[in-house]
């Protein structure tokens, strides 16, 4: 396109005014490298004119309600968030244009353990006894201080790439408001009974020194290997018998208590090397390649009760039951040995297993809340865990109860916000009951649209049916205080759950300024049952509930604008967006806390976006020097540029290999294009060239082809953002302004350049006008500066000022012709196979042919598309030839006549290119001159062809000098032109 654009200027300097030729260069700079500084420009016009405020709808439109998920500032945003930005503002500048009325607040999410990790490291604190000692009131002030650190950066991001957002009057996490309304959820969720302390198995993190929920949990997983081993235990009572297990975590075999088998399995007794094993029959396997002979077998629950000597024997201080085989449906033989050592303190299912047992059983406790070993008299006492590991097994391999060890490759989870490798501990925890909800947000998510549909019943539905108890507390300290107060009569041990802040107060009497710690665990008050004093619980609440609560929180819900939350006018969001890691994490909470409080999902339609990957797929980290900042890409290519880049680079939720060749390709294939078409059109503007255009006199084929081309694409374009599948609509684009520069425009060329009547040029003019608008305004949701440009360039001056201000394109259904697109795609194909047979016969373009046959089967006999066909291959005729069964024939014999033609073309062309090289301005009178043994005769006889297709005059060689000086060849014949300008 480039090219041909190109040479349309040098084909027409003489037809061009000086400024639009300064236009047109200026153009072609601008899409080259200017692209970040023109949008600059576009963003203060719509800040100097209010445009963002002005586009959102009066009260008497329809809302469509929006959130936007909370991002925390105390981190830079990359890539990834530019991507979930692009396909939030697409939708909403969509719905805005549809005309629906689309507030859009911002939101920050300031609490929990990302933003205290950050502190600990900058004040050098290792734990949380390090956080005490340093004082929780310091602590928490340059928390709260520290969230805002790149706030800066995350506006300008937003505001750089066109997210249009409300960042004046944002929801922010932690203030007083914002808990109120989180304390209130609470309130509720514990009225329903749904609120509980508990001691269970949870994962817990270390080096946080806090459990985690299971939503957290699923963002962390890592696949590693680690040492597994298969343990010989003796069975009391039975000589050099012993029982094989297996455990992937040797650091838990000092907390043993018990070894747990399936009723119902095969079991055998083997003999291998003068030792007896006990061990499923289908694990064999594991024996090895040794020898062995069966000598017994039984079914499961023939080994419950059998004891045996455990690998680190304790005594129990009560009369508790201890290391004996017991029963458990949950064994398996797929893996291991179908014997499964217990330790209650480190697994749900241990955990379960023991306390269904009907007599005391012993519960170790052998890891402290460090995550170390608490096991005196042991080398690895005092160890982490995961370090213990080598030494245990040595220790094992010592003592010659370890029958074999491997390496084993699974997935493990660990800390999301400190990346420590994480534990399954016993603590004390509270729950919100969401297995009992487990049918309701099944049956609420069956309501929401996802994008793509197949996150309802896979990722997300299988969580929904799986989902477990939320373990909302967490022992830290910078985040909304659970608003549990507790008798500290042990005896009464009543609790209370406090809703709002004036409840607080009125049992206090004290004046809240502050909800966070530690001011908040000064405030106490009387048991209304004993008279006791009423201490809050120490803990906070998981900074997801805080995130989740956001549909009521960021309202002030239910202490200022219920009604637009009970008359749903704020509530729930007809759209949400954000990467898709979050089906684990804010999709999930905000569906949870919508159902906790009986209503419907909080959200209708989601968007979930794919991960961003470097070039070679791997995971971007800055450790791996492989990150890449929005703003250096912006400033490259342009936010509209990285915008339809995520919108049509794969399908929605897939990861994304990031590729700056792929960026810079589609700014030059697209954008570089888009602006081209602009450029001819300004190149050939009238005075009569911003009229608008009547469809119904639009008469000329190609014209009527594009328009119905457009018109097919702004319904397909409604009908797949209606459905909120933004890859399929804006792929659409990249075809169609293809089809507008190199078939419309270029097959148009000749009405605009030698128009046969002023009319033919006027009513080009107005259409391709006519286009540009329409394709810019169903671009303006997507890319918006560059729609704001053409818009600026077209819009006539009663027009209102941005194109973002104006209704989004609907299709005019009397105007989509799907018969003369069907058959203007057999011309361009028709045309493809031609010019490939030109290729073979090595022929070019500008050398003209007699005649091209073309079968039925892929053309109608249709004049107007013929000729078309006639001017694209450079033939004098084209003959529909329903002999011919399949492609084209063309004849490729060139008679003198038309090689002579085709030389002339040679020579028209070198002299634009001449005049090109002299820099000739439109005004110039050009002379030429030539200097020929071989071309004599063809250029007396076409000089009045050349001079008009030229603009120049033929003049004596030995008039004058020449400033240019050109030396040809035509078929291996030469020729010199020489050329001078008189000014």
């Amino acid at each position: 396109m480039v090219n041909i654009f190109l040479l349309t200027i040098e084909e027409n300097l003489s037809k061009i005014k000086k400024d639009k030729l300064l236009f047109i260069y200026l153009s072609i700079f601008f899409m080259a490298g200017n692209t970040n500084e023109k949008e600059k420009e576009i963003l203060k016009f719509w800040q100097d004119n209010q445009t963002f405020k002005k586009s959102i709808r009066d009260e008497n439109s329809s809302n469509f309600v929006f959130y936007e998920g909370p991002p925390t500032a105390n981190a830079a945003p990359g890539i990834h968030h530019a991507e979930a930005r692009a396909f939030k503002d697409v939708i909403c500048r969509y719905k805005s244009m549809k005309g629906f009325r689309v507030l859009r607040k911002a939101g920050w999410d300031t609490h929990g353990l990302p933003v205290e990790i950050q502190i600990e490291k900058e004040l050098g604190l290792k734990d949380k006894k390090g956080i005490e000692n340093y004082g929780l009131e310091k602590f928490n002030k340059k928390c709260r201080d520290s969230v805002w650190r790149y706030k800066k950066d995350w506006e300008a991001l937003t505001k750089r790439m066109g997210y249009w957002l409300d960042m004046n009057n944002p929801y922010i996490t932690y203030e007083d408001n914002y808990i109120e309304s989180v304390w209130w959820i609470l309130k509720q969720i514990w009225d329903k009974g749904l609120l509980f302390q508990d001691y269970k198995i949870v994962p817990f993190c270390p080096r946080c020194g806090t459990t985690l929920s299971s939503h957290e949990l699923a963002q962390g997983y890592r696949l590693v290997k680690e040492p597994s081993v298969y343990l010989k235990l003796l069975v009391e009572g039975q000589e050099n018998t012993y029982l094989l297990v297996w455990t992937t975590t040797p650091w838990t075999l000092p907390g043993n208590v018990a070894v747990a088998v399936n009723p119902h399995l095969n079991y055998v007794k083997v003999e291998q090397g003068g030792e007896k094993y006990i061990l499923a029959k289908d694990t064999l396997v594991c024996l090895g390649e040794g020898e062995h002979e069966i000598k017994e077998e039984f079914l499961g629950k023939d080994l419950i009760g059998w004891k045996y000597k455990a690998p680190y024997a304790v005594k129990p201080e009560k009369k508790e039951r201890i290391y004996e085989i017991l029963e458990g449906d949950f064994i398996t033989s797929e893996e291991g040995t179908g014997l499964v050592h217990i330790a209650p303190a480190f697994g749900e299912d241990d955990y379960q297993l023991i306390k269904s047992q009907e007599s005391q059983f012993a519960f170790l406790m052998t890891v402290d809340g460090k995550g170390n070993m608490k096991t005196p008299n042991y080398a690895w006492d005092q160890m982490f865990v995961k370090e213990a590991d080598p030494l245990i097994i040595k220790d094992l391999k010592e003592r010659n109860i370890l029958f074999r060890e491997e390496l084993y490759e699974h997935d493990y989870p660990f800390c999301w916000r400190c990346d420590t490798p994480l534990i399954y501990y016993a603590q004390s925890s509270w729950f919100i009951k969401m297995t009992e909800l487990r049918e309701k947000l099944i049956a609420n998510n069956e309501k929401i649209n996802w994008i793509p549909q197949h996150l309802k019943k896979g990722r997300f539905g299988e969580w929904l049916r799986e989902v477990k108890d939320w373990n909302l507390s967490r022992e830290r300290y910078w985040g909304t205080p659970l608003p549990i107060w507790q008798c500290e009569n042990k005896e009464c041990n009543h609790q209370q759950v406090i809703g709002s802040i004036q409840e607080l107060k009125d049992l206090s009497g004290q004046d809240l300024t502050d909800l966070h710690r530690p001011a908040i665990d000064e405030v106490i008050f009387s048991c209304k049952k004993c008279g006791s004093k009423m201490h809050r619980v120490p803990e906070v609440i998981d900074c997801w509930f805080d995130s989740g609560s956001m549909p009521f929180a960021q309202q002030h819900y239910p202490f200022e604008n219920k009604e637009l939350i009970d008359q749903g006018q704020a509530f729930p969001a007809d759209f949400i967006s954000e990467g898709i890691d979050q089906t684990r994490g804010w999709f999930y909470t905000l569906l949870a806390i919508s159902t906790l409080l009986e209503k419907e999902p909080a959200y209708r339609n989601v968007i979930t976006v794919g991960i961003i990957l470097d070039e070679k797929g791997q995971k971007m980290s800055k450790s791996k020097g492989n990150i890449v900042i929005p703003k250096e890409v912006i400033e490259k290519v342009g936010a509209d540029c990285l915008r339809l880049y995520f919108y049509t680079l794969n399908q929605v939720d897939q990861s994304k290999k990031f590729s700056q060749q792929d960026l810079q390709d589609l700014h030059r294939k697209f954008f570089f294009t888009l602006n081209n078409c602009l450029s001819f059109w300004k190149m050939y503007e009238g005075e009569e060239s911003k009229q608008d255009l009547n469809l119904e006199k639009v008469s000329h084929v190609l014209d009527r082809w594009i328009i119905s081309r457009l018109q097919s694409v702004i319904q397909k374009v409604n009908e797949n953002m209606d459905k909120y599948d933004v890859v399929s609509a804006a792929r659409l684009f990249l075809d169609l302004v293809d089809d507008l520069s190199n078939w419309y425009i270029r097959r148009s060329r000749s009405r605009f350049q030698k128009p046969n009547t002023p009319q033919e040029k006027e009513e080009a003019s107005l259409v391709l006008r006519y286009l540009l608008l329409e394709v810019a305004r169903l671009l303006a949701p997507f890319t918006p500066f560059v729609s704001e440009e053409i818009y600026q360039i077209l819009k006539k001056e009663e027009d209102v000022n941005s194109i973002h201000l104006t209704d989004y394109p609907q299709v005019q259904e009397k105007y989509p012709d799907q018969e003369l697109e069907k058959n203007m795609a057999q011309v361009k194909n028709v045309a493809s196979l031609g010019l490939a047979e030109r290729v073979k016969a090595g022929i070019k373009v500008k050398q003209p042919l007699s005649l091209l046959k073309v079968s039925d089967k892929e053309i109608k006999d249709s004049s107007e598309l013929l000729d078309l066909i006639k001017e694209e291959i450079n033939v004098k005729a084209v003959q529909v030839d329903s002999e011919l069964k399949e492609g084209v024939w063309l004849d490729l014999e060139l008679t003198p006549e038309l090689k002579a033609e085709g030389q002339v073309r040679e020579v028209v062309r070198a002299i634009q290119r001449i005049k090109k090289e002299a820099e000739v301005c439109p005004q110039d009178q050009v002379q030429v001159a030539y200097q020929t043994e071989d071309l004599q005769e063809l250029l007396e006889k076409y000089q009045d062809l050349i001079k008009k297709e030229t603009r120049v005059e033929f003049i004596d060689l030995q008039k004058g000098e020449f400033s240019q000086e050109k030396k040809i060849k035509i078929d291996d014949k030469e020729i010199t032109l020489y050329l001078k300008v008189a000014k």
